[in-house]
Order: C-alpha cells, then structure tokens, then sequence
C-alpha cells in the first residue's frame, strides 16, 4: 500500500532570528498545509534545511511535524546521510519519534558504486520497521540510481516501497517503472515534471512548489489519478512560471523567500545558505502574483 498518493510537501523549517527553529510558525504552517489539501508532510528534507539541524534539532522538529500532524496526514522524515551507520541512528530515532516513513537521500560526496548503494539502502531499510523512500537527486549529490538498482531493491527489500525521483531523466523514470514492474511507487522530486511522471505510473509529488500553492500543487496531481490529462497539463503548464522562480536559486533559499512574501515568517535560512539576490526576488514577486499567491 502506498504512502501516500497525491501531493506531499516538502515543507520548509522555519527559524528564528537567533537561528533556532520557530515551532508557533512550523505548526501554522502544517495546519495551512493540511487544510488546503497536503497529503503528506516531508519533513526535515533538502527544504527543511537537514544538512544544517544538528542531530537532536532534526529529530525534534520530526517529533513535532508527527504530533501536530496528529495522524491527518503521513508524517515522512528525511533521514539519509552518505553514513550508513549515522543513517540508520537517525531513521531508528525518527521512527520512536512517530513518522510515519522515511525518505532515504543518495550518499553525497563520498557518493557510492551501485553495489554500495544496495548495501546501504539495505542495511537503513533493515533496520526499522518504517517504509523507506529512495530519494535519487543527482544534481546535489553526485550519484545516480541506476534503474536496475532501484528496481532490486525495490523486488528484494521489504520496507522500501518507493522512490523520489529526481534526476530529471524522463527516459530514466520510464526505465525504472518498466523494471519494476508495481515493486515501487514512483514520486516526482520536480515540479515541473508531475505530470510526465504520473503518466508513466507515478502516483504523486515530493514537492517544493506545495509550500506556498498546496492547494494547487494537489489538484495537479489529482487530475493525473482521475486520469484527466488534459486538464493536468494545463495545470502543470501554469505552474511552470512559479516553479522556475523557485529554483532559481539553490533551494530553499527562493522558497522561504517566497513564504516570506506571502507573509509567513519562516526566517532565513542558515549558512551557507543567504538570502535571495534582489533581482531574483523580483521574478520571484512577479511569478508569485502571476499565480495567485499573493496581490
């Protein structure tokens, strides 16, 4: 059974002026996020700042999405590392924590052959009892999936049950759902590429656009599961201004930018992360009026 189907936003973690997180602003948010038709809270992700929240600050903040959440919604942790045995404390804590899954990076820098990558998925997706998501963003990492070893792992290892593509390779995607053959659900990790993806069996979104448009970013992907293309695309084809926007610098650094001018105060993200060039800020605007986020 899937983890969810639909659009799960991979919410920001917002900060304080001192640089801790700001839970009255988090828990705001994931209301917002739930009332506008979230279907999954991915918490503590690229966008959540991971690589920069020490160890107790991460599994805190999943403890807190968990528990506000307040099983409305599934509640799935990022908790991959490029150290397996630091990969495994952190999904083990995550899980005594209340998550409801855990989404599973790709090792970085010191990056993995094929062989290693089966070896460390299995041993993280061995030690809990939560399913796991592969997360395949080669772009930060360095290091790609290959469709025969998502598809292995998907036939040979019970607790992983999905994958978060996002390598931006359509032929890829198809090769891996053809490999798979139903082993794996297959989530978009681009915005701009949900509705390809969900014509090639994909099921939904780990999403960055949701952050400030869930509303919209859902009923993408629900007009995709109805089957109505068309109208899917056109969806898709909107979004395509805003989605641009917010990657136009290194993400999260648009996104909480965003959130800011739609009024939230999620803070600025921590270094090495700074904030938005001006001239960024005003295609951001722009696209954001353009969308209907904000007047």
């Amino acid at each position: 059974m899937a983890i969810f189907k639909g659009a799960g936003v991979a919410i920001v973690t917002p900060m304080k002026e001192d640089g801790s997180i700001d839970y009255d602003v988090y828990g705001r948010l994931i209301d917002w996020q739930i009332e506008n038709g979230t279907d999954a809270i991915v918490a503590v992700g690229t966008s959540g700042e991971a690589p920069t929240l020490d160890d107790d600050e991460h599994i805190e903040a999943i403890r807190f999405a968990a528990e506000r959440t307040a099983h409305r919604v599934p509640v799935i942790a990022g908790t991959g590392s490029n150290n397996t045995a630091h990969a495994v404390m952190m999904s083990k804590r995550a899980e005594e924590a209340g998550a409801d899954g855990l989404l599973l990076v790709t090792p970085y820098y010191n990056k993995a052959t094929q062989n290693g990558l089966i070896a460390h998925y299995t041993t993280i997706a061995e030690s809990t009892s939560l399913p796991c998501i592969l997360y395949n963003v080669p772009s930060r990492t360095g290091c790609n999936v290959l469709p025969e070893t998502a598809a292995f792992l998907g036939k040979n290892v019970k607790q992983i049950v999905a994958v978060k593509e996002a390598s931006g390779n359509i032929s890829q995607i198809a090769r891996v759902a053809e490999l798979a053959e139903g082993a794996l659900d297959i989530y978009s990790g681009n915005d701009d590429q949900i509705v390809p993806i969900c014509a090639l069996g994909g099921i939904g979104v780990i999403s960055v656009l949701s952050n400030v448009a869930p509303r919209k970013t859902h009923e993408i992907v629900a007009a995709c599961l109805e089957g109505d293309y068309p109208k899917a695309a056109g969806l898709q084809i909107e979004a395509l201004p805003l989605i641009r926007a917010l990657f136009s610098e290194v993400n999260p650094i648009p996104v909480k930018a965003a959130l800011r001018m739609m009024g939230w105060e999620v803070g600025k993200p921590r270094l090495p992360l700074t904030e938005m060039e001006p001239a960024h800020q005003e295609l951001l605007r722009k696209a954001m009026k353009g969308y209907g986020c904000i007047q």
